[in-house]
């Protein structure tokens, strides 16, 4: 069996094109010359390729790189072995990240998984339906009536675009993804088998029976969102839910009716987001954490995983457990059901 190469160089930059491309800093007499033709993780580093060193859980390994440069902060340069360049950078991780969108720019973000460009013959676009020049439509996508996508965007294999949906330009909508009832802005890239804008979870609650609310709002995903793998985002019941500027939502993360996601949030994968909470900006929220409805997550708060959030989180503050509590008070309230535990086996039995 082949051994397939998913993502193509698309160049062999040298040392000070990465210094361009990066702002690093090199000791005096480095060979700018050399040439990167890959890159690889920091204990598997080879000549011709490059590595870095963000976190120091990993800096015994740093000495025994054979890469030919490392990304690295200024107090770490100095393990750097005498056969690898360091660069010198104040963000390793960023840089490094700049350096390998600039080699391989197909695995920014999705493209045509058929390989081909324009409208397939295999795809199902309404008359009434309007694409900019420059769309792609993979084999089986359906768009509905009177949707209208953005030069640049691709639709993978199977998706549905629902009547009416508006999509921008430069996006890409994964295989089997369905978007309805939604507005999705620019560059918003949404992987595979993702479900947005279906019926929100509203129901009047009798001892006669529950009756459907019908949900008669929108989703609108700003610009630069990425939404990963089966993904579920409900649209709103009386007013939309919201999901802002640059913000990442990773696999399988639930988001509630009417909920309102603020700008540049990283949300985790599993996690689970009740109806018609405030999530403000710059939030992070680690996996399988679960915030009741109705609440309100302040600007900058952090949420540990597996946590229960059952109230509003004050903005900056880092909260875990569940229910949740500020981290010092559950950090405190775990160290002292452990010392609890432990006397408590130590006392003897008569």
């Amino acid at each position: 069996m082949s051994d397939p190469v998913f993502f193509e160089r698309a160049c062999t930059p040298t040392l000070a094109e990465i210094i361009a491309w990066t702002g690093a800093k090199v000791t005096e007499g480095a060979d700018l010359s050399l040439t990167i033709s890959g890159v690889a993780p920091l204990d598997m580093g080879e000549p011709g390729t490059l590595v870095f060193l963000e976190n120091p859980k990993y800096a015994d390994m740093l000495p025994k790189t054979r890469a030919t440069a490392c990304l690295v902060a200024e107090k770490s340069a100095v393990h750097v072995p005498a056969c690898t360049v360091a660069l010198v950078v104040a963000d390793p991780y960023r840089a490094f990240a700049n350096v390998v969108g600039r080699l391989y720019p197909d695995a920014m973000r999705p493209g045509s998984l058929f390989g081909s460009t324009g409208v397939s013959p295999g795809s199902y676009v309404h008359p009434e339906a309007r694409l900019e020049s420059g769309v792609t439509v993979d084999p089986g996508a359906v768009v509905g009536p009177r949707a209208e996508i953005g030069a640049g965007t691709v639709l993978g294999p199977n998706c549905v675009i629902g009547p009416g949906v508006r999509i921008g330009r430069d996006c890409s909508i994964g295989a089997q993804t369905t978007i309805l009832h939604a507005l999705i802005g620019d560059r918003v890239i949404i992987h595979g088998g993702t479900r947005i804008g279906q019926d929100g979870f509203g129901f009047a609650m009798s001892p006669r029976g529950h009756l459907k609310v019908p949900q008669v709002g929108r989703v609108v995903v700003q610009d630069d969102v990425e939404i990963g793998a089966n993904a579920t985002i409900d649209r709103g019941a009386n007013r939309d839910t919201v999901i802002g500027e640059g913000t990442k939502i990773d696999n399988l993360v639930q988001i509630g009716h009417n909920v309102t996601i603020g700008r540049h949030c990283v949300i985790v994968s599993q996690v689970g987001i009740s109806g018609s909470t405030d999530v403000g900006d710059f939030v992070a929220m680690g996996g399988q954490a679960g915030l009741a409805g109705h609440i309100r997550i302040g600007m900058g708060a952090q949420i540990a995983a597996q946590s229960g959030v059952m109230g509003h989180v004050p903005a900056g503050e880092r909260w875990g457990g569940s229910p949740a509590t500020p981290m010092r008070d559950w950090l405190r309230r775990h160290a002292l059901l452990e010392k609890l535990s432990v006397e408590r086996n130590s006392v003897k039995k008569p």
